[in-house]
């Protein structure tokens, strides 16, 4: 067989993909940066411009969690748009604490003029160079990369990470929360069966603001008002003691709920976890303020999580969840990743859960799921066309269409922006 060119061959994989992808999935081109490559035969393109989004919002009901005192009356996010020269854009989503948009707007944004978007791991070292420890800003701009070398390949964002291992994710409804002027005993279950209702089979509430004997009670009433066959997990926030902790422990295992999330505080680097583990009736979750996968092996490796919950906005993006991911797998610990934002990081965290494969080889009846907020946010649904919804089965379709596979409403984001 005649040998054949580097540079033929990249046509003839261009012109038998590009179409095969175009005629099976109704994907379309989507500007010049296809007909101009470079050395290494990448599409050739230029970041021209890092923008970000302050999206500040009043509540129409202050509401919490149980460390919330008072509850809070705002909501806030922070949005990434990367553009290039090419008219293409990719868009992120993160936290607004702790400098983030000033490392974005003052530090990284500089780096990344004039780069070429499709040079990932390139830019994600260089992001990780002089950005003082800023996982939150690397998270933001890494959804938005990924966005944005996904519409470039004209693929979607889990495509890029080896492809998806299922079309649908199960979700489970993040909901629950303490709402000013409603009390628990009536509010919890009330919402957890309009949950159900609404086609969740797998539903999160907040728990510690009040007496573990008190609690106990309305975790009851939700898992009456739901029934046995509907997952149940609880998160703690933060609230409890170790002694306080387990003793509604034997409350949630009694009642089979599925995990108790974050009981015990974060920081000193989850100090006092390992101890509870080992005593905690059912499994221990935790791991949403993780930065690294630095972060993420010492705490694997000290055996402190059943289940660890990075989050792709908070943890330096996609790809540094899905390495975390993989290192828990080999110590038998679950990765189900955090998720409490917009439409944007809802996006991200889907074509993520995507990823993830089953923790067993037999029949999957513990796959990932994806945490889908159900507290008041405008950015879930209105800086969107189409909404991600979560169907009658408790699941959600991942996006085809190339890079999120969402398309940003930019009119409405900059009507939110402050």
């Amino acid at each position: 067989m005649a040998a054949t060119s580097p540079s033929s061959r990249r046509g003839f994989l261009g012109a038998t993909f590009g179409a095969a992808g175009a005629a099976g999935l109704g994907w379309s081109r989507q500007g010049a940066a296809h007909d101009a490559r470079n050395e290494s035969g990448l599409p050739q393109a230029k970041i021209t411009r890092v923008e970000t989004f302050l999206l500040r919002t009043q509540l129409k009901r202050a509401f919490g969690v149980s460390v919330s005192v008072p509850l809070d009356k705002t909501r806030s996010t922070l949005l990434v748009k990367i553009e290039t020269d090419t008219g293409l854009v990719g868009w992120g989503e993160t936290a607004s604490v702790s400098g983030t948009k000033g490392a974005i707007d003052d530090n990284l944004a500089p780096k990344l003029i004039g780069q070429n978007p499709l040079e990932h791991r390139k830019l994600t070292r260089m992001l990780w160079g002089a950005n003082f420890g800023q996982p939150l800003a690397v998270g933001g701009l890494d959804i938005a990369l990924n966005d944005l070398r996904g519409k470039m390949l004209e693929l979607p964002v889990a495509e890029l990470f080896g492809g998806r291992l299922r079309d649908r994710v199960p979700a489970y409804a993040s909901a629950m929360n303490y709402v000013e002027g409603e009390e628990p005993e009536t509010l919890f279950p009330r919402e957890a069966e309009q949950l159900v209702n609404a086609g969740f089979r797998a539903l999160k509430m907040r728990l510690g603001r009040y007496s573990v004997a008190r609690e106990a009670a309305v975790a009851r009433s939700v898992r009456k008002a739901v029934g046995p066959d509907v997952r149940l997990m609880v998160d703690g926030n933060a609230a409890y003691t170790l002694g306080s902790a387990l003793r509604m422990g034997e409350v949630l295992h009694e009642l089979e709920f599925d995990f108790f999330e974050e009981p015990l505080p974060q920081s000193p680097k989850y100090a006092g976890y390992e101890e509870l583990r080992a005593k905690l009736p059912l499994p221990l979750a935790g791991g949403e303020g993780l930065d690294t996968r630095a972060s993420a092996r010492e705490l694997i490796d000290r055996g402190t999580f059943h289940i660890i919950q990075p989050d792709v906005s908070l943890c330096s993006g996609i790809g540094e969840v899905l390495f975390i991911a993989e290192m828990a797998s080999l110590a038998g610990v679950t990765c189900l990743p955090h998720c409490w934002g917009g439409a944007i990081l809802i996006a991200a965290t889907t074509h993520l859960v995507s990823l993830l494969p089953d923790p067993h080889w037999g029949l999957p009846t513990d796959t990932p799921m994806v945490e889908y907020d159900q507290s008041e946010n405008p950015w879930r649904t209105e800086i969107v066309e189409s909404p991600i919804v979560v169907e009658a089965d408790g699941a959600i379709a991942v996006p085809t269409a190339p890079g999120l596979g969402i398309q940003i409403r930019e009119e409405v984001v900059r009507r939110y922006a402050v």
